[in-house]
């Protein structure tokens, strides 16, 4: 393949933003709802090389391809006739990890599973080393495939060998993950070797090494973090596994001098980088790197065997380096693409000049480019949605308002191009899932793009409960669903309107999971206030969240018992509360137009949840329209699906609150 095919349609640095104003006719829904064009590059460890998947043409097969940066030559290593390359990872200099996937089919229809493969970044010594499909558990002794259930591990080891460290995962009933057993994996011969384990393990973190350190289990309801300490495991602490604990903390990242750095809340409400000291025990009280207004949440980068930089989210995804010349590269590179995030990814140990950059806005989504620090140049790589034009886009802003407690709501608001502030816009609620979850920050999102590309405003609040703006925000969202939780979202956009922002008549909520029960019970509470809701994928019987053999969903099963009494209300104790927010006991009260989705194979929130809704709610209310899409999961994998819903959203607003609407 010539090098002109894998890095054709990049932006180069200098056309990021083109001036002008904002073209008559919108984008159409595909250009945004589209699968990913490029999905991103891996330098190797010493940065000789760049892999990247790339698609064979279009609506093609995402191949694995790998290009010398010395000369520039590029090669696809390895391809499936029948899927897709999946995750992929370097294990050395010289051999890639990777699995598979299939794009074109529904998480109804996948009767595969991600297998598990290596090969040599020439593409020679190819070799399978998991199942794609489901025979069971044999030994990897060299000739057999391990099981279908084994995986990459997400953190990468010493990459300077043949081995690589994967998990074998063991899965309730129900799918949800029971426990992770950890195995040393030789990618050229499929020979294994166990990892002794404190218990049923769920997370495991290697040191600077690439050898297995830390491990944490869940058991009735408590996290433990275990030390390994001359092949004896040891606990190092225990705190509550669903509310958020002072005692607890977050393993991030070993150094070398075998200190480990953690997330932790010390020092007051947010989470901060603090030392974990293995000899002590203890975690450190000093900060070592702390937000104003976020909790922490990112990764460290070590470049040869030092910790250089920390990524973290703030408003948006940035980077502090520590090192003095990266945090010079960091200002050369912002200089020349500014307004933009710009993350630099450093080689791990480092031969070459050649750094990958990721650059995006609010306006512009990920494009991925070479730089090279002795000649001060971009080479373009690839660009997520090439079609998309940033001079289109609307702008966004991170803002905060009061809740009527008093307590501040962060947010996002994203407005049309061109338009200000003081416009009266038509103005869409956009409520995240989880919920306790961060659920924006600043930069391109194909959902409120589109939306303010039809002429609507849009708020992503981040209601209490939200993580990443510490412990007293999330912890006023305990068992508040449908009532504060709510409030916080009313109280935006009543915000909104007095602000001249959007107009008081045409206000719709739209949202999925989480954010589809905000929408419907936005609609029960607030009828005077959302002209219209959007719901898909949302959750509408709080007492089906709890478990039904009929009805069940990948939920695990310490969460329902332990995570859930806490979080959002005991099934005994709170019964009463739990009726009153349970939006399918409601529905008699919703008499708003809805748009309400479900995917028939959702295992997260079971398709019993919006058709019970929809049976509840058309009794007393004509304006409800349905649409379920067959073999969809939590969510549209399919871009048909995604393409049909969102064209079916643009024409419910359009009816009830955009140019169609009655004035």
């Amino acid at each position: 393949m010539p090098t002109s095919a894998l890095l054709a349609g990049a932006l180069l640095a200098a056309a990021l933003l083109l001036p002008g104003r904002a073209a008559a006719a919108p984008p159409p829904v595909q250009d945004f709802f589209d699968n990913a064009e490029f999905g991103g590059a891996q330098l190797s460890p010493n940065g000789r090389h760049l892999a990247a998947k790339v698609t064979a043409a279009e609506g093609g097969r995402d191949r694995l391809a790998v290009v010398d940066l010395a000369t520039l030559d590029a090669k696809v290593v390895a391809s499936f006739a029948d899927g897709d390359i999946g995750h992929f990872q370097w294990v050395s200099d010289n051999r890639l990890l990777f699995d598979s996937t299939d794009k074109d089919l529904a998480p109804g229809e996948v009767n595969a599973a991600p297998g598990l493969y290596a090969v040599d970044r020439d593409g020679k010594n190819f070799r399978p080393l998991a199942e794609r499909r489901g025979r069971f558990v044999r030994a990897g002794d060299g000739d057999k495939l391990l099981p279908w259930h084994t995986y990459m591990l997400p953190q990468p080891g010493a990459q300077d060998s043949d081995s690589a460290y994967v998990r074998s995962v063991h899965f309730e009933t129900s799918g949800a993950v029971l426990a992770i057993e950890l195995l040393r994996l030789d990618t050229r011969t499929g020979r294994t070797a166990e990892v002794t384990e404190p218990g049923h393990v769920l997370n495991w973190m290697l040191d600077a090494r690439g050898e297995p350190r830390m491990a944490v289990t869940l058991e009735e309801g408590k996290h433990t973090i275990w030390l390994l300490e001359k092949d004896k495991w040891r606990v190092v602490t225990t705190f509550d596994g669903y509310v958020d604990s002072s005692g607890g903390f977050e393993p991030l990242e070993f150094a070398a001098d075998g200190r480990l750095y953690v997330a932790a809340r010390r020092n007051g409400d947010r989470r901060a980088v603090h030392v974990f000291d293995p000899a002590t025990g203890k975690v450190g009280d000093q900060a070592l790197f702390a937000l104003d207004r976020h909790d922490f949440s990112g990764h460290l980068i070590q470049v040869a065997g030092k910790l250089a930089g920390i990524r973290y989210k703030g408003d948006s995804e940035d980077t502090v380096w520590l090192d003095p010349e990266l945090k010079a590269l960091q200002e050369t590179i912002d200089a020349k693409l500014p307004g933009n995030v710009n993350l630099v990814e450093v080689p791990r140990r480092p031969e070459t000049p050649f750094v990958l950059v990721t650059t995006y806005s609010d306006r512009q989504p990920k494009v991925f480019l070479l730089y090279n620090r002795e000649t001060g140049k971009f080479s373009p790589v690839g660009k997520a949605h090439p079609r998309i034009q940033a001079r289109q886009m609307g702008t966004q802003e991170n803002v905060l308002y009061t809740a009527r407690d008093g307590l501040p709501i962060p947010g996002l608001l994203t407005l049309p191009a061109g338009a200000g502030r003081q416009d009266k816009l038509p103005m869409v609620v956009l409520v995240h899932g989880g919920p306790w979850v961060r659920g924006t920050e600043w930069g391109w999102s194909a959902h409120a793009q589109f939306l303010a590309s039809r002429g609507y405003a849009v708020l992503e609040p981040e209601f209490r409960g939200s993580t990443g703006y510490g412990a007293r925000h999330f912890s006023a969202g305990l068992k508040q669903w449908g009532l504060a939780m709510q409030d916080d979202v009313a109280d935006g956009a009543r915000w909104a309107i007095a602000q001249g922002i959007a107009d008081p008549k045409r206000i719709c909520i739209a949202g999925a999971s989480y954010g589809g029960y905000a929408t419907l019970m936005g609609l029960i509470r607030d009828p005077d206030l959302y002209r219209c809701g959007v719901a898909w994928a949302g959750v509408a019987d709080l007492r089906l969240m709890y478990g039904s053999w009929l009805h069940g969903s990948d939920v695990p099963k310490q969460y329902m018992r332990y995570g859930m009494p806490q979080l959002i209300g005991d099934l005994e104790k709170d019964a009463a509360q739990l009726s009153a927010t349970s939006p399918v006991e409601q529905a008699a009260r919703l008499r708003q137009p809805l748009l309400l989705a479900h995917g028939s194979a959702d295992r997260r929130v079971p398709r019993a949840h919006g058709v019970r809704f929809r049976d509840a709610v058309s009794a007393t209310n004509k304006a409800v329209e349905w649409v379920e899409y067959e073999d969809e999961g939590h969510g549209w994998t399919l871009p048909k699906n995604r393409f049909d819903f969102w064209t079916r959203v643009e024409k419910f607003l359009d009816r009830h609150i955009g140019t169609g609407a009655p004035k």
